[in-house]
């Protein structure tokens, strides 16, 4: 009788109240709540991106030194001395004719990402929800989840929450940027985004991990299944294409991805209350073209809008059920190059070129005729002493090979079999 309307009420003749809906979160499920974890980092004092574009639900490690070189962390990870998410590689830094070739390339496919990008987004708004929450995994999905929220404001005016999370394969989805998000939005609105597929390992991560984090903490309503601009490996439902096609963005590290590592998840960097870790390379501005990226595919939306909107309604009725063939491609090629290792055959041309750029490469599979998709790939390996092998009826464009049996004396030798 004496609350806030009351006290209104003897100053002004009407008083009306206004209950707007809102999302509110159950009860935590435990007695003990954990502590109150940060808001997400924002540029410019954490990435190169504007802070409206993403808020990464990350701690910064920039003053840790975590970088190891390429050859003794493949020796670690392949010996079962380290996981691949507990260091860095060294960030590679393109020599000009490989950032001359970056530039070719961005502007050859500008239209065709923007053109992918507007009708994954489309495909989002349509059957996921109206006013989607945006959740890039971390780093790859990160640009394509800041183009989407561009497509998304461009065409419909909508100025959608766009976040990074962090994903770790064998290690699963980071749970305390889920509980972040679940305390913050609606779960069932939350859409999780990647740049590309390979095999779909990371797909089936994300459902396995997104399965235990719900069952453990009783938070539901998370929609496992992500959004790619390209599904290659018919991994999932909800894309852009399924051509395997060169996303220029796979060509760079952190200098086309805001500065940001690859996230780092170490029990001792790491607390069970914190979120997964990265670092900020912000000596590495000089090279930057994060922004260049964007800007280049976002000046291509008006040009690509008619296209768009024909591709969404061939995909709203097209039939997209996953036929997880690039998995079984992967099997047949990990034992028929005696490798008899899944995760070390990295389908498609970003996977193709995250090998050459951060790990140690046996061999580039390439798909016969292959044209000008491939110019980076042919270069990288030119420049690592790569070979590059032509096969017939490969389901992607490229396939890289891991060396199989990796010692810092290993030869990787040709043929099919591996040497010892």
């Amino acid at each position: 009788p004496d609350g806030l309307l009351a006290q209104l009420a003897a100053h002004t003749p009407h008083v009306l109240l206004a209950v707007v809906p809102s999302y509110v979160p159950g009860p935590a499920p435990t007695s003990e709540r954990p502590r109150m974890l940060p808001e997400p980092l924002r540029g410019p004092a954490f990435s190169s991106y504007a802070p409206e574009e993403v808020g990464w639900l990350l701690q910064d490690l920039s003053d840790v030194t975590l970088e190891a070189p390429t050859e003794e962390r493949e020796e670690a990870i392949q010996s079962g001395g380290a996981h691949y998410a507990e260091s860095l590689p060294v960030e590679y830094q393109p020599n000009e004719e490989y950032q001359e070739l970056f530039q070719a390339a961005l502007e050859a496919s500008a239209a065709r990402i923007a053109q992918a990008v507007g009708a994954v987004t489309e495909t989002v708004l349509a059957e996921r929800s109206p006013r989607p929450v945006l959740v890039s995994l971390a780093r790859a999905g990160t640009p394509v989840g800041v183009l989407m929220r561009r497509w998304a404001r461009f065409r419909h005016g909508l100025d959608l929450p766009h976040y990074a999370v962090s994903i770790v394969r064998g290690r699963g989805i980071d749970a305390n940027a889920l509980r972040w998000l679940a305390d913050r939005h609606d779960p069932a609105d939350v859409v999780f985004v990647d740049g590309w597929t390979g095999k779909g390992a990371i797909t089936r991560e994300l459902a396995q991990a997104v399965r235990e984090f719900q069952e453990k903490e009783r938070i539901t309503g998370f929609d496992p299944e992500i959004a790619v601009l390209a599904d290659p490996g018919s991994c999932v439902r909800t894309y852009g294409t399924r051509e395997d096609f060169l996303i220029p963005s796979a060509c760079l590290n952190s200098t086309v991805s805001g500065l940001v590592s690859r996230t780092v998840l170490r029990a001792d960097l790491v607390g069970p209350d914190d979120f997964h870790g990265a670092k900020f390379y912000r000596e590495l501005a000089g090279a930057d073209v994060s922004n260049v990226f964007l800007d280049t595919v976002s000046a291509c939306f008006p040009e690509v809008a008619d296209a768009v909107e024909d591709t969404a309604k061939e995909l709203a009725s097209a039939e997209r059920t996953p036929t997880w063939e690039g998995w079984a491609a992967v099997e047949r090629i990990s034992e028929e190059y005696g490798i008899h290792d899944v995760n070390l055959v990295k389908p498609g041309v970003g996977e193709t070129t995250r090998v050459l750029l951060r790990r140690v490469p046996w061999k580039i599979l390439a798909q016969s005729g292959a044209g000008a998709d491939l110019d980076h790939v042919r270069l990288l390996a030119e420049q690592r002493g790569v070979p590059v092998e032509e096969v017939d009826e490969l389901p992607y464009t490229c396939v890289g090979l891991i060396h199989p049996r990796y010692t810092r004396g290993a030869t990787g030798a040709d043929g099919r079999a591996v040497t010892l």
